[in-house]
């Protein structure tokens, strides 16, 4: 097949044609085809699937996720149950704020059931700790001397309380001139109630 081949053809009389050039027209068709299905269909189809399997990546781990989760969730659910019971039995431990009065009372009658000198005990008004609708803590500053041993007593006793004491920043000093009380106790004590939402205060008025 030489130029004389190409210039020579007759565009109405194809089948005349030389068969290389024919063969060679059909070729250079052929691949024209295949180039323009591969640029307007076979390209997006591929950047899809890298898509796809990127999805299924992303789609195989939320899976092992999920399956994980269903795996344990009996024993969650068990682990919620008993978390919702022991917070059921703290917040019956917790009065309401009209016995608060009640319980400040009756760890001042501690301190002096056991044999300590009560110096200060103050309860901080004003500077509660809320925590959402749970509970609010109202500290109190106390101070009081005696011995080790009624100190002891006295932190049990507070410690033994059926509601909820809690006690902070104990500090124990030295008193001099004093042999009975020759030491002195200084703390920050908690106590905790129960949120009384706006709700019961309108129905009790």
């Amino acid at each position: 097949m030489n130029m004389e081949d190409f210039s020579n053809l007759d565009p109405k009389n194809f089948g005349n044609w030389p068969i290389p050039v024919k063969a060679l027209i059909i070729l250079v068709l052929c691949a024209g085809a295949l180039f323009a299905g591969y640029w307007f269909d076979t390209q997006i189809q591929i950047a899809e699937l890298g898509d796809v399997k990127a999805k299924e990546g992303e789609l195989k781990k939320e899976f092992k996720t999920k399956q994980l989760k269903a795996a344990t969730l009996d024993k969650l659910k068990e682990q919620l149950a008993q978390i919702q019971t022991i917070l059921k039995e703290l917040l019956q431990k917790l009065p309401d704020d009209a016995k608060v009065s009640e319980l400040i009372r009756e760890i001042s009658q501690t301190v002096l059931a056991n044999g300590l000198k009560q110096e200060l005990f103050k309860p901080q008004y004003g500077r509660e700790e809320s925590k959402e609708d749970l509970y609010v803590a109202l500290p109190i500053k106390l101070r009081a001397s005696g011995n080790y041993h009624a100190f002891g007593k006295f932190v049990s006793d507070v410690a033994a309380m059926n509601r909820i004491v809690t006690q902070h920043n104990v500090s124990i000093k030295t008193k001099k001139g004093n042999k009975k009380h020759s030491l002195t106790i200084e703390m920050m004590a908690k106590v905790y109630y129960q949120k009384q939402v706006e709700e019961d205060k309108k129905s009790k008025k």
